[in-house]
């Protein structure tokens, strides 16, 4: 599939973005843990998100969708899953397989966890040692560095992870897995990443201590209380629609009910370093989540350098700040964000790959990349290596490009953003298969 975009005069309007996918994907697996029916609503019906459906389902989890964005998740207790009848089929989604690996490791039967060719490519050793750890049965493929992952569920105790990258999902893994684990599971990061997973787990019941960068959750657990959650607009989702209205000349957006959770807007905290004008109203809570909408104004925007802690509250959003990066007044350089070549592709390199075919002055590094701007961009045909976020970029590359950008591979964008080229005509710009 190819999206075509053209160059946008101004955008304007109010919209709103799809459910949160990693709240989406805890909801429906603690959900299933639950003693009971848990009601979520905002669900994201993204094809990362089935994935994490389809792979309950074959494990006897009876999921009932209510209206558009509302779903009931038919709990049947921590020790409830049933032995699938075959492999799980994570599809593209690292955090659905990363995050079964856990749960999975503590229960009474085997299993085995795999996916599509670009998710088999993605390492899983970070899960795979850390889960043996804890007495877990479990062997990856290429020297247990690669999927598919074979689960033979054993026995669990409590250990002390340091974690050599701060990563949520390896995290979430681990306290997942401590759910079944006798005595504490201590998970120490080297920085923060997004702690969705401990607020939900504490919306279900369960003690986590959360000290600076140290995790503890003493185990087994006895139940979990089911859920009733409203899933806030997904702040990655809403950074494309942030990024275009700052480099659209005479636009002004807002976007309602997105998650603000600090773990996750390290992309507000650099753009306003840049010079971005994103205002943050009708803050809130909903479920334990800080919700706000943002008001986002044109803006003239300055090169950064970029480093340390921010990186893992920014890390998906990179693609898009890179873009962000090519029309702002002098040089923008990113380090420490390694993690980046180990996303759906090689984000780093994907990311040059794409922004050089448009025209940008942008040079990968290890780990990150290094670039000069304002540079005029030229649409294109650009491919998208079957990357949502990638995707979306050069989307939104498109609007101030000379020309028009066609988008290859642009299906993929459904992940996590189904109806992302209705949102973008909705606010005026030409955006068309």
């Amino acid at each position: 599939m190819q999206l075509r975009t053209k160059r946008a005069t101004s955008l304007s309007g109010h919209v709103t973005v799809p459910g949160d996918k990693s709240i989406t994907h805890r909801a429906l697996l603690l959900g299933s843990l639950g003693d009971g029916p848990s009601r979520i609503e905002g669900y994201l019906h993204g094809e990362d998100c089935r994935a994490t459906a389809g792979c309950l389902a074959e494990l006897g989890i009876d999921i009932e969708r209510q209206g558009q964005s509302t779903i009931l998740v038919r709990g049947r207790g921590l020790n409830g899953w049933s032995a699938p009848a075959r492999p799980l089929d994570c599809v593209r989604s690292g955090t659905a397989m990363r995050l079964m690996a856990g749960l999975l490791s503590g229960q009474r039967f085997p299993s085995e966890l795999t996916g599509n060719d670009q998710l088999l490519a993605r390492p899983m050793d970070r899960v795979i040692l850390p889960l043996r750890a804890m007495g877990a049965r479990i062997r990856g493929a290429r020297d247990d560095r690669l999927p598919p992952l074979l689960i033979e569920g054993s026995p669990l105790a409590g250990a002390r992870h340091l974690l050599p990258v701060a990563s949520a999902q390896v995290k979430s893994s681990l306290l997942l897995a401590g759910l079944y684990a006798e005595g504490r599971t201590e998970v120490v990061e080297p920085g923060p990443s997004r702690d969705h997973t401990e607020r939900m787990l504490e919306a279900c019941g369960v003690t986590v201590h959360s000290q600076d960068l140290a995790h503890t959750l003493d185990g087994p657990v006895q139940s979990l209380q089911p859920l009733d959650v409203h899933v806030p607009g997904d702040f990655s989702s809403a950074a494309y629609l942030c990024v275009a209205a700052l480099l659209v000349p005479g636009s002004e957006v807002v976007i309602e009910n997105v998650g603000t959770n600090r773990t996750r807007t390290g992309l507000l905290d650099l753009l306003r370093e840049m010079g971005a004008d994103i205002a943050e109203e009708n803050a809130h809570l909903e479920g334990g989540e800080p919700v706000a909408d943002l008001l986002v104004r044109h803006s003239s925007l300055k090169g950064i350098s970029i480093g340390g802690e921010v990186v893992p509250r920014a890390i998906d959003e990179f693609p898009i700040l890179a873009l962000a990066a090519t029309q702002a007044t002098g040089e923008t350089h990113v380090r420490d964000a390694r993690e980046l070549r180990v996303k759906e592709t090689d984000r780093i390199g994907t990311t040059v790959t794409a922004l050089r075919a448009l025209g940008a002055e942008i040079a990968p590094t290890p780990d990150g990349f290094d670039i000069i701007g304002p540079t005029p961009l030229v649409g294109t045909l650009v491919d998208s290596h079957d990357d949502h976020r990638l995707g979306m970029t050069i989307a939104v590359a498109g609007l101030v490009a000379n020309g028009e950008t066609i988008v290859l591979g642009a299906e993929r964008i459904a992940d996590s953003y189904p109806g992302f080229a209705g949102t973008m005509a909705s606010l005026g710009a030409e955006v068309r298969p």
